[in-house]
């Protein structure tokens, strides 16, 4: 959504780098190469232009002219100025205290409201919520159909007691107000505690539906009213949320579509124009796909610095950890890493969602969105394929795929010999490194070893160690000093079995009942 933002901006702090001191001409020209960039990016002029004057106000100060590194610190002012613009701090649901928390749904029809209740849904229920949707869009034909089938998908139960239009033709019979407050008390009866409630869509704004959206605000006293607005809209965000923000007086605000490729001003727009804060981002057509909008992490994405901390949430939220813990164990006692392991982390990485969405969100993403961009989903699937052909011996046992099984694997897969032939060096590649980490060697072409495990890095330390304290390598080449070292050496206290006390009949190791073979330690017996 924000690629064509994110390259400007780069491209525009690359050029002050390498600069000790920053004048006033190199601020202007960075503030406005600022504001070409946000105006391209469908920005509102209101929100750029005082965006661009803070911008340059803080820049022009000791806060970067007093700096180590002026063209960081400029960085530093661009992050939280936008963190600014988005709302400034994440904004959770205010969950009711007593009865169901209740949650309202408005915008443009078309904006992704109906999808997007199936998703708050099953993300509330995640959390260990029990929601119940209730379909109040009787005037989009088959708007309470669609609900339906998106609450299947995502496991939530709908409350639709009418079944809506059903064609354009139709004329809508039902009352939305009451099919709402009818909702509420459902919900109430059934023990759910928490109900979305999804309106009707405005193909403009439309003072009779907006009307029917304050009605429906006004029976059922939402604890929420989320404003669902499509990131792709441009311009016109502005307009739409300022008329809806005086029409139902939204709460929260909801991005939808914010994966689409559009140029997405509007999640710059709205939550400065309108004071309401964005709360959800909606990025894809699966049910899973929603994000709680964190301000700073979104600014963090469009500056390139990446999005780790969302990325460690999603795996938490997937990773099955018995499933780690079984690895973890492997691992720890360096038992060979087979085909059935490689299969069980492709399905923990699957569960997480797109893998193009994941690298995206790490740090410097963009200069390889080329690559990242050609990249594949499916790709995983073809390699699942392929490990699936494989008989249960096989896949513990790789060593024994020959020409003819691998001949077999490809048919079966549906691919070509020589892609079976890159997954197997591959795995073969990471046979080796897992083995290297697992004794302690670190991973090939890092510096060192892995600490206090004796790694490439600590072998090399210890032979030095070793020829230091007793090889010829390790004596003096001062003459005068080798003499007085080999002297040391053979002028040695004459006291055996390693007594420190006295000689060593002083005391009767038999009696001491040491475990057996100890003996070795203390001396030459």
């Amino acid at each position: 959504m924000f690629n064509s933002l994110s390259d400007r901006l780069a491209s525009t702090f690359k050029n002050l780098r390498g600069k000790g001191r920053l004048s006033e001409a190199d601020v202007d020209a960075t503030v406005r190469e600022i504001r070409r960039a946000l105006l391209d990016a469908d920005v509102a002029v209101p929100v750029v232009r005082a965006f661009t004057a803070s911008i340059k106000e803080r820049a022009t100060g000791s806060e970067v002219s007093e700096a180590l590194n002026p063209a960081q610190q400029v960085v530093k002012i661009v992050n939280e100025e936008l963190q600014g613009i988005l709302g400034g701090e994440t904004r959770r649901i205010n969950m009711a205290k007593t009865g169901p928390t209740i949650i309202m749904l408005a915008g443009l029809q078309g904006s992704g409201k109906t999808t997007f209740a199936g998703k708050l849904g099953r993300w509330l229920a995640g959390q260990g919520h029990k929601p119940l949707l209730v379909a109040s869009d009787l005037q989009r034909p088959n708007a309470v159909t669609q609900l339906q089938v998106v609450g299947e998908r995502a496991g939530v139960p709908v409350y639709a007691p009418h079944p809506g239009t059903t064609s354009e033709f139709d004329d809508p019979t039902g009352d939305p107000v009451q099919v709402a407050r009818d909702g509420v008390t459902t919900a109430r009866a059934k023990l759910h505690d928490v109900v979305i409630v999804d309106t009707a869509g405005r193909l403009g704004v439309d003072q009779e539906l907006m009307k029917q959206a304050r009605d429906i605000r006004d029976a059922i006293v939402p604890d929420e009213v989320l404003f669902v607005i499509d990131a792709m809209i441009g311009q016109d965000a502005v307009n739409t949320a300022l008329a809806f923000n005086e029409g139902v007086d939204f709460t929260g605000v909801v991005l939808s579509k914010l994966d689409g490729d559009a140029r997405g001003g509007a999640a710059l727009s709205v939550a400065s124009v309108t004071g309401k804060p964005i709360m959800f981002a909606s990025t894809g057509e699966n049910v899973t796909d929603i994000e709680q909008f964190h301000p700073d992490r979104m600014a963090s994405r469009i500056l390139d610095m990446g999005d780790v901390l969302t990325l460690i949430e999603q795996a938490e939220a997937s990773w099955d950890k018995a499933e780690a813990d079984r690895m973890a164990k492997k691992f720890q006692d360096r038992e060979d890493f087979t085909f059935e392991d490689f299969l069980a982390q492709m399905q923990q990485i699957r569960k997480m969602g797109s893998m193009k969405k994941m690298l995206m969100m790490m740090p410097g993403a963009a200069q390889m969105r080329q690559q990242l961009e050609n990249f594949d989903d499916k790709e995983i699937d073809r390699i699942e394929a392929i490990v699936r052909s494989m008989t249960p011996h096989e896949r513990v046992a790789p060593k024994i795929i020959n020409g003819s099984r691998r001949a077999r694997i490809a048919r079966g897969s549906g691919v070509t010999v020589s892609e079976v032939n890159q997954l197997m060096e591959r795995f073969a590649q990471a046979q080796k490194m897992m083995k290297r980490m697992a004794s302690g060697q670190g991973v090939p072409g890092m510096p060192g070893g892995m600490p206090g495990m004796g790694g490439a890095g600590g072998a090399k330390k210890n032979r030095k160690n070793v020829k230091a304290k007793g090889g010829k390598k390790g004596r003096s080449g001062n003459p005068a000093k080798r003499e007085a070292e080999l002297k040391g050496q053979t002028q040695k206290p004459a006291q055996k079995n390693g007594s420190s006390f006295g000689k060593s009949q002083d005391f009767d190791m038999d009696s001491m009942n040491l475990p057996k073979g100890f003996e070795k330690f203390l001396g030459d017996k």
